[in-house]
């Protein structure tokens, strides 16, 4: 049954917005009608017509919350001009209007990220700061200022011009990727990776390329997502401790992901514009397809990192890129790009830059330094599990 109210909240929430036009109000009311029929359907048995209960319902209680305000008499000739119809089923698929709703420009990324999983991804505001790692009461302030945002901005249930569209889609993929990448590598707490969230991110995904097809970039997101999920399984031992991609045993990974991610990636480089999310893509389809590490294309990888580099250049990207300089031309030529960029404020204080310092000086075979530099990255992170990961690495090089 939840698998079922989170399928259909977006849809809900799409026909009771588009119906009466006001998003925060509409939010509200959808979100009572999905904890009335939680409590419900239980006891009653689910509808026959799901979707059409909770419309009704939300519809029905939105009047009530419009009559409760201190405009109740001008509302509620505009509520009752508009009492639900028992048959309204949404005609149209309104996910890409929500997502874009959602990622409005007025909003912060935090508060994007917090009402597309609660409006979108049908999460509640519990789910979403337990999958968050932030009090419930800070979503819920979240979320509010979002709708406030929203309305204050005036933006309406409607597809943007064609001109802003691009922009807007921008946005939407940068929300979905981040909640991807803070379920498959937590950027605080004691657990590695926190499934809930990327396979919601995958799934929001999937809707947004069924609406959009023919964006190369929607499907390479989709591609990247597949493909590096795909690895989970072996990602963690059974005491969630990290194992490194090099060392995790290949034979736990997903195949049929991969054939699908690979697929994916392959048919979109053909036919599609190039962009970022398809270059990280393919660079995760030529890890995920090496039967060893050892057989990793690694020239491959640095060459596509070089296009990353130049079509979205970034602090994630110019260290991965180092990583694969080192595995091609030596640890010596990646530590002296590394110095030149270490001083950068993007990169100065980030425990990933003290990690990759270690694992480059490691493969140089400085082992003092390297222990080092693992020791100052564990104390840089604020994950548990890569904490845990880096110190065993400084004291495994312990003399």
């Amino acid at each position: 049954m939840e698998d079922l109210l989170r399928e259909c909240a977006p849809q809900v929430l799409a026909a009771v917005v588009r119906r009466y036009g006001d998003f925060d109000t509409s939010e509200d009311a959808v979100q009572e009608a999905l904890l009335a029929a939680s409590r419900q359907w239980p006891v009653e048995g689910v509808p026959e017509r799901p979707r059409n209960w909770l419309i009704t319902v939300a519809a029905r209680r939105r009047i009530e919350l419009l009559r409760s305000e201190a405009a109740r008499r001008r509302r509620e000739e505009d509520a009752a001009r508009h009492e639900p119809s028992p048959g309204l089923v949404p005609s149209v698929d309104d996910s890409l209007t929500l997502l874009l709703l959602c990622c409005h420009p007025a909003l912060t990324t935090a508060s994007q990220v917090a009402l597309t999983l609660r409006a979108v991804g049908g999460l509640t505001t519990g789910e979403i700061a337990r999958a968050l790692l932030v009090p419930e009461a800070t979503v819920g302030q979240r979320i509010s200022r979002a709708k406030q945002r929203i309305r204050d901005a005036g933006a309406t249930f409607r597809l943007p011009p064609p001109e802003e569209r691009e922009a807007r889609l921008v946005a939407v993929r940068q929300v979905l990727y981040l909640i991807f990448n803070e379920g498959y590598t937590a950027s605080s707490g004691v657990r590695l990776q926190r499934v809930e969230l990327t396979a919601e991110a995958v799934r929001l995904t999937r809707q947004l390329r069924a609406r959009l097809p023919d964006d190369g970039e929607t499907a390479g997101l989709l591609a990247l997502m597949v493909l590096t999920d795909a690895r989970r399984p072996a990602r963690t031992l059974v005491d969630g401790a990290l194992v490194p991609l090099a060392e995790q045993d290949r034979s736990l990974w997903d195949g049929a992901a991969i054939a699908e991610g690979v697929a994916l990636i392959t048919e979109t480089l053909a036919r599609a514009p190039i962009g970022p999310y398809q270059i990280q893509a393919a660079i995760a389809a030529v890890h995920d397809e090496a039967a060893r590490a050892e057989d990793t294309d690694w020239p491959q990888i640095l060459r596509l990192y070089e296009i990353l580099d130049v079509l979205a250049p970034g602090p994630m990207v110019t260290l991965n890129r180092l990583v694969a300089v080192a595995e091609v031309h030596g640890p010596g030529a990646a530590l002296r790009q590394l110095d030149q960029v270490d001083g950068e404020p993007a990169l100065r204080s980030h425990h990933r830059v003290a990690a990759v310092r270690a694992h480059l000086l490691e493969k140089s075979g400085d082992l003092p330094a390297a222990r080092a530099a693992y020791l100052e990255a564990a104390r840089r992170t604020l994950s548990a599990p890569e904490q845990r990961y880096l110190a065993q690495r400084a004291v495994a090089l312990a003399p």
